[in-house]
């Protein structure tokens, strides 16, 4: 007995594990790219069977698939998309840069299963890919995988966000310093600094959203070069209505498909976007982890919830491990955009050739910030408790709202107020009794905090 078959394609024989679905291209790929041993996502793989399915549907209507063909194509798509269906797909992320490796890793795998279906032989290339090239397949399975996360996972995880922000703003309405350069400033509210999150999550919702009708027009139907040699002239059209059925989500051909398989530019822009998100969650992040510094010799303004021990030698410590994760989601992502920037530059005359490296991040940023987005909502902002009291302490004492004196005594004078302030260690408003002839009731009634909050 033998644990390999032999398998032929139009270069000759392959030895091929005796139980693979896969053949001869999808092994001679496995055997050139032993590089990062890392496949490409399974919300691509996802998304390219269902491209697959929608393909047969498409090409039995138009009468280029016999229907028990195209039928027993479908069904494997579809049992595919029930199982655990990744062990079928090992092709290396850093192969073939137009991902032709991938797309025949699922003709020979769909083919396979549709030929035990039907009881005779399906080709992967003559039927399972008819009407299609990779060419046009890769660059249409980056949109379909990239809008099935940015309105199934991403755009809901940010509303959650948001919602979550503007709901603890609400329960904290506490006064407290207000910092510029890291250095005391006028005072704020909490609620008015949570205000401002929520503002930030909701600019990153409308901008992605406005990507979403570019990320939902797709290559399929250009075939090899954007003219659609070999393809019904109809099938984008009836593609696109197969696929929307099939994902819930609508779909329309390119109106251009030498622009959708010779560049990338909505998946730059799309990344783009990720980038100015993740930019938002690490700030958003690094305020928590410095209000919540201490508890002793930091600001203490607020305590997160406490997750787990913080340090293997010092009891007791508890660290910022929620805003902590998510910065280094935000660097990843940030990453990302950088390599996904660079492929998209590699629009070679009618071929993108970074295509499988380009869908790998895309989806990789899109996975992070979803998941990052929940955590960040769920297990800091949500959860957080304020210090009431470390806010007013340092309220009380803070020298720079001598600034509401300005327009009193002007700012020569209430500079010399804040710095004997500072230097005695006093409460501003008595250091200003004593330097002005404002009288006490007057000077705490326009140095209140709360009033300063307000402007005017």
């Amino acid at each position: 007995m033998t644990d390999t078959r032999i398998e032929r394609d139009s270069m000759g024989e392959v030895a091929v594990p005796a139980t693979a679905l896969y053949g001869a291209q999808t092994q001679r790929a496995v055997d050139n790219f032993p590089i990062s041993g890392q496949p490409l996502p399974a919300a691509f793989i996802r998304a390219l069977l269902l491209v697959k399915g929608a393909a047969a549907r498409a090409n039995v209507a138009l009468g280029q698939l016999p229907q028990a063909r195209g039928d027993a194509i479908s069904s494997a798509c579809q049992q595919l998309l029930q199982q655990d269906f990744m062990a079928h797909f090992p092709v290396d992320v850093f192969q073939t840069g137009s991902g032709t490796s991938s797309n025949m890793n699922a003709n020979e795998v769909v083919a396979t299963l549709a030929s035990r279906i039907l009881g005779q032989a399906v080709s992967p290339n003559d039927d399972v890919n008819c009407g299609q090239s990779s060419n046009d397949v890769i660059p249409t399975t980056i949109h379909v995988s990239a809008a099935l996360g940015l309105v199934n996972d991403l755009l809901p995880a940010l509303q959650h966000l948001g919602e979550v922000i503007d709901t603890k703003g609400k329960a904290v309405p506490y006064t407290k310093t207000g910092r510029t350069h890291l250095m005391d400033a006028m005072p704020v509210r909490l609620d008015q600094v949570l205000s401002g999150w929520a503002a930030q999550i909701r600019q990153n919702i409308e901008q992605l959203r406005g990507l979403q009708s570019a990320v939902t027009r797709l290559a399929q139907g250009g075939t090899a070069v954007g003219t659609g040699v070999n393809a019904h002239p109809d099938f984008a059209r009836r593609f696109c209505r197969e696929l929307s059925d099939m994902a819930g989500l609508g779909f329309t051909p390119s109106d251009n498909f030498f622009a959708a398989i010779g560049s990338q530019d909505t998946a730059v822009a799309l990344s783009g976007q990720l980038k100015t998100a993740a930019v938002t969650l690490m700030k958003i992040a690094n305020d928590l982890r410095w209000m919540n510094s201490g508890p002793l010799a930091g600001l203490g303004e607020i305590e997160l919830e406490a997750l787990q021990p913080g340090s293997s030698i010092m009891p007791g410590k508890v660290n910022p491990v929620i805003p902590e994760a998510v910065a280094m989601v935000c660097a990843q992502v940030i990453g990302n955009d950088t390599a996904i920037s660079i492929g998209g530059q590699s629009g070679n005359f009618e071929l993108n050739v970074m295509l499988p490296m380009i869908a790998n991040n895309l989806l990789g940023s899109l996975q992070l910030m979803s998941a990052a987005g929940g955590l960040l909502a769920d297990k800091a902002i949500a959860s957080f408790a304020v210090n009431e009291t470390r806010l007013q302490q340092a309220l009380t004492r803070n020298p720079v709202l001598v600034t509401a004196l300005n327009p009193v005594i002007g700012y020569l004078k209430a500079a010399e107020i804040a710095k004997q302030a500072y230097r005695e260690e006093r409460p501003i408003v008595d250091v200003a009794e004593e330097q002005t002839d404002l009288g006490r009731a007057e000077l705490e009634r326009l140095l209140d905090p709360q009033k300063l909050t307000r402007g005017g």
